[in-house]
């Protein structure tokens, strides 16, 4: 394996044809690694974010550390402890009272932006709803024998919350994206978190689809601080059965922490991409799709291909289509951190490689994707043919951009409407019924040792 860095684009370049080794030798020793940095554990963290946790703890604690406190102090002193880490890590004075957006300011937000714009947000409603309503689990009932019933019965959540980054960028489409699926689910009340940013609880974009989707709860707080007034509960804003929505390292561990006193959707980490690519990709389609997931920043972008010149000329692309870029300082710095281009020997290697990164999204670009997917089990998101960029998936497709994060997708599912139901079964017998399984049941429960459970049955039986 032969690993080199261009200097021109930053972008670590992986000749992966030799045979491995072992089974994580040579180029997936290098996956691994690079699947480490990637997760909750790889503690992805910003040289400001780093900064800010010395000047507001006195110290350089780890972003674990400052998770617990966080949390800890949000669980013991409620209100005060959100209020006092907004000051300290954002810089913002609220109070009890403003710490939630008005519902007059949703309303002025929703007025100011641009029509055409709010059209598109209304398209893209109706898009994720009718594909969410497509797949909402429904209650099924089974015949089991003369005088049994067997129900699996569905029921919304009652309460969840949204976390909507703000950092960085404005997210409308993370509201759309989260928002929609739990109004389709049924869920009666849903909070939405926000930092106090122009790009978060002050950007009307934002607010106006909160406002759109019929969303009048909406809170001016980010970070860990809002995940555990979410867990929680305090004075200012009620406790919530799960947590959705991305965030940055401090989000994702503090959601891991409550983990367990509410449900979660998972443990997110900086978002990823892995292109699959032959000789009838264009380069400059691949160029773009690696920019668009590295400009979240940080966020992995990687080129899997068996085509040697299919390298350069993405290299090439990259390098052009960077200096184009708003962001492109920062998708630069993820470029160099989280980006690869790797040549392997076939498209059976680069299944392998892919199914092993386990990555958010998947992008095959190839003469026959189908074909490939048929032999990869483990992607968060897939997106097949060269024209279907993952940014149909954030914005407007219908399938949810909340998506496994960190290798997470060998085990976990990406968010939908069914996320917000909870299921449990529903079970009758009649005496018919009854006698016929309770001689089993009497048999196994004195098994066991468990009398108590074998006389429940038996007693019904005299």
């Amino acid at each position: 394996m032969i690993s080199t860095t261009d200097p021109a684009d930053s972008i670590l370049r992986v000749d992966a044809r030799e045979p491995e080794t072992g089974a994580n030798g040579g180029g997936s020793d290098l996956l691994a690694r690079l699947r480490e940095k990637l997760s909750p554990r790889g503690d992805v963290v910003s040289p400001r974010g780093r900064d800010l946790t010395i000047r507001v703890f006195g110290e350089a604690l780890a972003p674990t550390a400052v998770v617990d406190r966080i949390c800890d102090d949000v669980r013991q002193q409620g209100t005060d402890a959100v209020l006092r880490y907004t000051r300290a890590l954002d810089g913002v004075e609220l109070t009890p009272e403003t710490l939630r957006v008005p519902a007059s300011d949703l309303a002025a937000a929703h007025a100011r932006i641009d029509a055409e714009l709010l059209d598109s947000i209304r398209r893209i409603r109706d898009s994720v709803t009718r594909f969410q309503q497509a797949i909402l689990h429904q209650d099924v009932t089974v015949p089991g024998g003369p005088g049994v019933t067997l129900t699996q019965r569905y029921l919304p959540l009652r309460r969840v919350g949204v976390c909507v980054p703000g950092g960085a960028a404005a997210y409308p489409s993370t509201v759309l994206m989260t928002v929609v699926p739990a109004q389709v689910a049924g869920v009666d009340e849903i909070a939405v978190v926000a930092p106090p940013t122009p790009f978060g609880a002050y950007n009307d974009v934002m607010l106006a689809t909160c406002h759109e989707l019929g969303v009048r709860e909406v809170y001016r707080v980010g970070g860990a601080q809002a995940v555990a007034a979410l867990a929680y509960g305090c004075d200012a804003i009620p406790a919530v059965d799960k947590i959705v929505g991305p965030g940055n390292l401090f989000v994702a561990l503090a959601k891991k922490q409550v983990f367990g006193l509410v449900d979660i959707d998972s443990f997110a980490g900086p978002s990823e991409v892995i292109v699959i690519a032959d000789e009838t990709a264009r380069p400059e389609f691949v160029a773009a799709d690696l920019l668009a997931q590295a400009e979240h920043s940080p966020g992995s972008a990687i080129l899997i291909t068996w085509c040697p010149e299919l390298i350069d000329q993405v290299a090439d692309e990259v390098t052009r289509q960077l200096a184009e870029l708003q962001r492109s300082e920062l998708t630069r710095d993820s470029l160099r951190d989280f980006g690869a281009l790797v040549l392997v020997r076939d498209a059976d290697q680069a299944c392998l490689w892919t199914d092993r990164f386990a990555p958010e999204h998947l992008h095959i670009q190839t003469a026959d994707p189908e074909s490939l997917i048929a032999k990869i089990r483990n992607s968060g998101a897939a997106f097949l043919g060269h024209h279907t960029p993952v940014a149909l998936g954030d914005y407007a497709a219908g399938p949810s951009h909340v998506l496994p994060t960190g290798g997470t997708c060998t085990w976990a599912a990406g968010l939908s409407c069914n996320s917000f139901l909870r299921s449990g079964s529903v079970t009758r017998f009649t005496p018919e019924g009854l006698e016929r399984v309770a001689p089993d049941v009497e048999r196994l429960a004195i098994q066991e040792g468990l009398t108590a459970h074998a006389r429940s049955v038996s007693i019904r039986r005299s």
